[in-house]
């Protein structure tokens, strides 16, 4: 706990078995109260794995949901557990664990509801691996994100993030997609409701065992941010009324043992 408040880390997983092990071992347990796995149908054994190695809730998918499917998994389960703060942290280790006090010490101290961890934050991101499309693709997408949404971030689409309660409680999750631009509505849904981001640089870490979306699923991702943003600034005038931005609906998340094997 930080603060009194509980400290709950989520971790999407599919194909993970390689890395799940360097992920866990650098989780700060000393302010890190509890750990949720979710399995999205992983082709290896991520799951038993997870089990072997002492994660605290290990839920699979009966069927693959996709990412923004596993996520909405994630936080609802955390939010069945009392969660005050919670983490999302990919098991592929190509975000490090060692950032997680970094970004919930901003949440409990009420300085941000939102915190990321930016790879664009500096100049690591090539560095550390990150092929040049992606790069380009990222800066180009942000300024637009930025300019649409009125917005000054450093980066939209790190998969790095923390959330207190509140956001997971007042943004309407389950109207977002099932696939990678959950994370931008996400964020869209965030801006929209008025809430202040944080962010924090991340070191960037791309290699063979990390996951990482095609060039076609890429600029799938890309048109998908594109279009979010637009409907962000035509909701905000009032020329549109999409699922994504009507948060009279509430979080209306499905429980999560409807949707997985607990164990």
């Amino acid at each position: 706990m930080v603060r009194g408040k509980k400290v709950v880390v989520v971790m999407p997983a599919y194909n993970a078995e390689k890395t799940l092990q360097m992920t866990w071992d650098e989780i700060p347990f000393d302010i890190v109260d509890e750990v949720i796995l979710v399995d999205d149908r992983s082709r290896d054994n991520t799951y038993d794995l997870a089990k072997a190695i002492g994660v605290h809730r290990v839920i699979r998918h009966e069927r693959n949901r996709g990412y923004g499917g596993n996520q909405k998994t994630c936080y609802q389960t955390a939010l069945e557990a009392g969660a005050d703060i919670v983490v999302m942290l990919h098991p592929d280790y190509q975000y490090t664990p060692r950032l997680i006090e970094a970004m919930v010490y901003p949440i409990a101290y009420g300085l941000f509801p939102v915190m990321l961890a930016a790879r664009t934050l500096g100049k690591g991101a090539l560095k550390g691996g990150m092929p040049l499309y992606k790069y380009i693709a990222n800066r180009a997408l942000t300024f637009f994100q930025n300019v649409m949404m009125g917005q000054k971030l450093a980066e939209y689409h790190t998969g790095y993030r923390a959330f207190s309660r509140e956001i997971l409680e007042r943004c309407p999750l389950e109207e977002n997609s099932d696939d990678f631009v959950f994370d931008n509505q996400m964020l869209a849904q965030i801006a929209y409701l008025g809430y202040t981001i944080g962010e924090v640089t991340c070191p960037t870490k791309y290699f063979d065992e990390a996951s990482s979306i095609n060039f076609r699923r890429s600029i799938t991702y890309g048109l998908g941010v594109v279009r979010t943003s637009i409907q962000y600034r035509l909701n905000r005038w009032g020329l549109l009324r999409s699922p994504i931005f009507d948060f009279e609906r509430g979080r209306k998340l499905p429980q999560a043992a409807a949707l997985a094997q607990k164990h």
